[in-house]
């Protein structure tokens, strides 16, 4: 039976396409009020109530332990980025050796949560920077990196935000990152397309440039050997 479209509400008109209206994660006011241990006694009952409307026996001893794993999960780890209080710091250093050129840090490993279907995405982000006469730590961008990726996604949404994290850490507009990730909404139900991925870009300042562009590009593709 086709649904006529007037009907449909516009999560189900959008379907599987990414789409947001903000940058910035979507967030209650209240999203703080709540301490992590109200939150996982919360979110723990809401799992059980689902385990338990599936059918499950949470009598089990395999199972009945999962509603605060999972609990604790949600708000310790996967979803730890939504807390500002997690925020890496990032301190810079001056760029004493006058370091001219881009520094690209590469294949650094994105694992963050589908904001649509809360579905693993798994990747990769490839970020660079031209300094203005600060440089930051290398570990700190992989940092950068996860802590945006713990919180509820849209990749798009992600690129942005990690480009303009390093934007004001650096003090610089020259900030790049690409990511290229799977995503399992797409690659485990629905569609169960096992082998596409998703590739999001932001270019901030002179990486608008295209020779500067397609330097970086060719950055990511060289092959690192050890």
């Amino acid at each position: 039976m086709k649904i006529d479209p007037a009907l449909e509400t516009p999560q189900e008109s959008h379907g599987d396409d990414h789409f947001s209206a903000s940058e910035n994660t979507p967030m209650r006011k209240d999203a703080f009020v709540l301490s992590e241990t109200e939150k996982i006694e919360r979110i723990s009952e809401s799992v059980r109530d689902i385990m338990l409307t599936l059918g499950l026996d949470l009598e089990d001893d395999s199972l009945k332990g999962t509603p605060n794993r999972v609990a604790k999960m949600y708000v310790k780890e996967i979803f730890g980025g939504l807390h500002p209080d997690r925020k890496p710091k990032s301190s810079t250093f001056d760029n004493k050796y006058k370091y001219g050129e881009m520094l690209v840090e590469k294949n650094i490993t994105v694992y963050s949560t589908c904001e649509h279907h809360l579905l693993p995405i798994v990747g990769k982000a490839h970020i660079a920077y031209i300094s203005s006469g600060s440089v930051v730590g290398l570990s700190k961008m992989n940092r950068i990196v996860d802590y945006y990726a713990k919180r509820p996604q849209v990749q798009e949404r992600m690129n942005i935000q990690i480009v303009r994290e390093l934007q004001h850490v650096l003090g610089t507009k020259d900030v790049a990152c690409v990511i290229d990730a799977k995503h399992l909404c797409v690659n485990s139900r629905g569609i169960r397309d096992v082998d596409s991925s998703t590739v999001t870009a932001e270019y901030g300042g002179r990486f608008k440039e295209e020779g500067l562009r397609k330097e970086f590009l060719e950055y990511i593709n060289l092959e690192t050997e050890f």
